[in-house]
């Protein structure tokens, strides 16, 4: 066997769909998607925002990237099923698919005692319904590859979970797992990456710099509080390229040792 190169991180020739990818300006997403695109692989950036796909897609293709832009509603399976089929028209198939797509902000305020049943119904119909329908919408492209690579996007707000934010991502790594342990005959890698506190629009409107739980996070986590967007591709690299090829069924905690507050 060949020793391990740097190229292992290479995703020339591969195709990648991000669902959330353009709904907010400095995000996660969009951070997911450019880090894929400058690794070589071609990108589907998906979001219910049309306006947001289009505007990341242009980064990339600006850049000398390959990406197109499609409108999502991932708890619909209809459009889902548009989408992969836009993938394949576009680009001739799917390796990856990042379920990043999620309510966040809207989800979190809320005790889960108060929190009508419909906004619950509608929050897990997003954020961990909307995952199982684009990953068995991703399956039929994957066989067609001879594999693929999934990954779920979880949060340190589940570990553990005190908002109806984090039940939905207690529930999305019980996903994860089951969907490793029923793909992984099929060569398809399912895993999961769990990001802190993260500088982007989103995490800076839930988490304001001067917000007790900020003030408290500085003092008890060990190393970094917060991070970049930027910070987690590197982790989503890793998951998505062959130098990941032998990890599923894991979720990675990028999150500069908040999981281990005390």
């Amino acid at each position: 066997m060949a020793d391990f190169t740097n190229e292992q991180f290479r995703l020339d020739g591969k195709v990648a769909v991000v669902t959330g990818a353009g709904g907010r300006g400095n995000s996660i997403g969009r951070a997911y998607a450019i880090g894929l695109a400058n690794a070589g692989a071609s990108v589907v950036v998906a979001d219910l925002n049309k306006e947001g796909a289009e505007r990341v897609a242009g980064e990339i293709e600006e850049a000398g990237g390959k990406a197109i832009a499609v409108q999502v509603d991932i708890a619909d399976e209809a459009p889902v099923s548009a989408m992969m089929e836009t993938a394949e028209a576009a680009f001739g198939g799917l390796d990856i698919l990042v379920n990043n797509a999620a309510l966040m902000v809207e989800a979190v305020g809320t005790p889960a005692i108060q929190t009508s049943i419909a906004d619950f119904d509608r929050l897990m119909r997003i954020n961990l319904t909307g995952a199982l329908i684009c990953s068995k919408a991703a399956v039929p492209l994957f066989e067609a590859r001879g594999g693929g690579k999934i990954v779920n996007q979880l949060s340190a707000g589940g570990f553990p979970a005190q908002t109806p934010y984090g039940i939905s991502k207690v529930a999305l790594l019980g996903l994860t797992t089951t969907l490793a342990t029923e793909l992984g005959r099929m060569n398809v890698n399912v895993n999961a990456i769990a990001p802190g506190m993260t500088m982007s629009d989103a995490g800076k409107a839930l988490t304001p710099e001067e917000s007790p739980f900020v003030q408290a996070a500085m003092a008890r986590v060990v190393k970094q509080p917060r991070g970049q967007p930027q910070d987690l591709v590197g982790a989503l690299l890793l998951l998505c390229s062959p130098a990941g090829d032998w990890i599923t069924g894991q979720a990675l905690n990028v999150d500069g040792g908040f999981i281990m507050r005390n």
